[in-house]
C-alpha cells in the first residue's frame, strides 16, 4: 500500500434521525455509491462502511440507520446499530434535515448525545430547500444546546458546502497508518452489495405499494469462465398479496425491477451480471434470528 510518511486514518458516524440524507451524504463523500437512497425511511438496516482518502487522512465514514423511537425488534435493532456505530467512531457527524427543522427525532438524539459528553459535528442538510433566516434561527437553537464544535450548511444532494465538511472531518482524523487499501471504497461483500441494490430498486419502484417488511437475499453467486457472475436472489415478503405486487401482472414488475438492478449491478461490478429474481412468502420474517444475523444487526437488541 502507498502510505503516506505522515499518514493519518479514523471512523466518523454519520447519525440522524430517518431520511435525513445520510446515505446521500455517504456517497457524496466517498465519490461514489456504496450506500442505497430511496425515498422510503429506514432504507439502511444496517451498519455500512465508506472509504475515502483526502491527502494523507484516510476517513472510514460509518452511514448508519436513522434513529427514532422504535415500536418494533428490527426497529430497535437498527437505532442499536446506529448508537453502536457512533460508540466507536473518533468523530461524530449529526445530519439534521433544514426542511423538518429541529424535530422531536433530532432533539431525542441530541439529548442522548449532550449525554455521551463528546463534541460533536452538526451539518444542516437540504440547505437550498429553506430560506436563509429560518436556517440561522435554527442553527442558533441548536448551538445554544452546546453540544456542537462545528456547525456545516449543506446541501448533499447538490454538493454544496461539502467540501468544507470534508476539509474540517479530515483535519481532525488522529494519526495513523491506514486502515484499509487505497482503492477499496466500502466493507460490503458483493454478496450484500447485490442484494441492497436489488433492494433499493424494490423501494424505488414499489415505494407506496409496498410496505416496509421486505428483504432480499443473495442466494447463490457464481463465478462463470467468460468472467460474468450468476446471482440468484430472493425477495421475501410477508404475505402473498405482497408477493402478488412484486411480481406484477405477467411478471412485467419483477422483469423491470431485475433489469434496473442489473445494469447498476453492472456499473459497480464492471462486468456482465446474469441476475435472476425469485420472490417468497415469509411470515413474519422480521422475528427470525437469521435474517438479523444476515444484515449485522443484534437481535435481542
Amino acid at each position: 500500500m502507498n502510505m503516506p510518511a505522515n499518514s493519518r486514518a479514523g471512523f466518523v458516524a454519520i447519525v440522524g434521525a430517518p431520511n435525513v440524507g445520510k446515505s446521500t451524504l455517504l456517497n457524496r463523500l466517498v465519490g461514489t455509491k456504496v450506500s442505497i437512497v430511496s425515498p422510503k425511511v429506514q432504507t439502511t438496516r444496517s451498519r455500512v462502511l465508506g472509504i475515502c482518502i483526502e491527502g494523507e487522512a484516510q476517513i472510514i465514514f460509518i452511514d448508519t440507520p436513522g434513529i427514532f423511537k422504535p415500536k418494533r425488534r428490527l426497529d430497535r435493532a437498527m437505532v442499536a446499530a446506529a448508537w453502536g456505530g457512533a460508540g466507536d467512531a473518533d468523530d461524530i457527524l449529526l445530519l439534521v434535515d433544514a426542511s423538518r427543522g429541529f424535530d422531536g427525532d433530532t432533539r431525542d438524539i441530541v439529548k442522548r448525545l449532550h449525554q455521551t459528553e463528546r463534541k460533536v459535528t452538526l451539518a444542516i442538510n437540504k440547505v437550498d430547500l429553506v430560506p436563509k433566516p429560518k436556517l440561522l434561527k435554527m442553527a442558533t437553537e441548536m448551538d445554544a444546546t452546546g453540544v456542537f464544535s462545528d456547525i456545516f450548511m449543506i446541501s448533499a444532494e447538490m454538493g454544496s458546502g461539502v467540501a468544507d465538511l470534508m476539509a474540517h472531518l479530515t483535519a481532525h482524523v488522529p494519526k495513523g497508518p491506514w486502515l484499509f487499501p487505497e482503492d477499496q471504497i466500502s466493507d460490503m461483500p458483493g454478496r450484500l452489495t447485490a442484494a441492497e441494490i436489488t433492494r433499493e430498486k424494490l423501494y424505488l419502484q414499489l415505494h407506496h405499494e409496498l410496505p416496509y417488511a421486505a428483504a432480499v437475499e443473495t442466494e447463490g453467486w457464481k463465478e462463470i469462465k467468460d468472467g460474468s457472475v450468476r446471482i440468484e436472489q430472493v425477495i421475501y415478503v410477508e404475505r402473498p398479496t405482497q408477493k402478488a405486487i412484486v411480481l406484477g401482472k405477467g411478471g412485467k414488475r419483477i422483469k423491470a425491477l431485475g433489469q434496473a438492478a442489473r445494469e447498476e449491478l453492472e456499473e459497480i461490478f464492471e462486468r456482465r451480471v446474469h441476475l435472476f429474481l425469485f420472490v417468497k412468502v415469509r411470515e413474519k420474517w422480521g422475528d427470525d434470528p437469521e435474517r438479523y444475523r444476515d444484515l449485522g444487526l443484534n437481535f435481542d437488541a
